[in-house]
């Protein structure tokens, strides 16, 4: 598992112990609207064309993908990315297998989330985990200098309006060991408050062939964690396993 983790790696950044570090940084990362909306911005693609140019070829060209649908489709608002397969594919100047198989890479590194899939005469409706690209590229911070690595560590001021993404250090009960150990670590990590709701009380059921079923107490909490956060659980897998394509939420009542 190691060599893939570490192939999985090339694009992503970090290894899984790397990652796990970054995700228990205190990191302020405040939404980009309002009066610093384009400071935020520009520190948001500054950390990942740095984080491009840090890489080989590959993660450079496909980063550099992700800043032209940021820079041109993006509503940093409503974090939304409206945008057909098709037309992703006239942006990047290839085909829409590549598009599928970015997008898909996308997904995995948990940078991007589908918020409405396509439908007849609808494009699909994209989120983009801002929090988790700032997490991913944290290594590259110094080089960009100490202002900024000021900027993305240090609580707000209490006289401005901007809402941090806090994040807290991991319980000593959630850390190194098997797959699902991390993948709750991550988790944790993460967003604690939403791991406390809801992750902590899922357990590993079965994993194997790429595919991952999560138990969890009740027919409700298994549905709507399926429902919202599936998309998330299967980024925090592919981050220790990347073989896991799959991940199910099934009630053990």
């Amino acid at each position: 598992m190691t060599k893939s983790v570490g192939k999985r790696r090339e694009h992503g950044g970090e290894n899984p112990s790397e990652a796990d570090e970054a995700v228990r940084t205190g990191m302020q990362l405040a939404k980009p609207v309002g009066r610093n909306a384009a400071a935020l911005k520009y520190d948001i693609l500054s950390a990942l064309t740095v984080h491009a140019l840090s890489g080989d070829k590959h993660r450079q060209r496909s980063i550099l993908r992700i800043i032209a649908l940021i820079t041109t489709r993006y509503n940093w608002r409503s974090n939304e990315l409206s945008i057909g397969r098709e037309e992703i594919a006239r942006l990047w100047t290839v085909n829409e297998r590549t598009v599928k198989r970015e997008m898909s890479k996308f997904r995995a590194l948990g940078w991007v989330t589908v918020k409405r899939p396509a439908a007849r005469g609808r494009v699909a409706v994209y989120e983009i985990d801002l929090k988790q690209i700032m997490i991913d590229t944290q290594e590259v911070w110094p080089v960009i200098g100490s202002d900024f690595h000021a900027r993305m560590t240090d609580e707000p001021e209490a006289e401005t309006n901007i809402v941090p993404f806090a994040i807290k250090p991991a319980t000593s009960e959630v850390g190194e060991g098997d797959v699902w150990s991390q993948v709750q670590s991550i988790l944790h990590g993460r967003d604690p408050e939403l791991w406390a709701s809801w992750f902590q009380h899922l357990s590993e059921g079965e994993r194997a062939g790429g595919s991952v079923t999560l138990n969890a107490p009740s027919r409700f909490m298994a549905d709507y964690i399926s429902q919202k956060w599936s998309q998330r659980l299967l980024a925090a897998y592919s981050r220790v396993d990347p073989a896991v394509r799959v991940v199910r939420v099934e009630s053990t009542e």
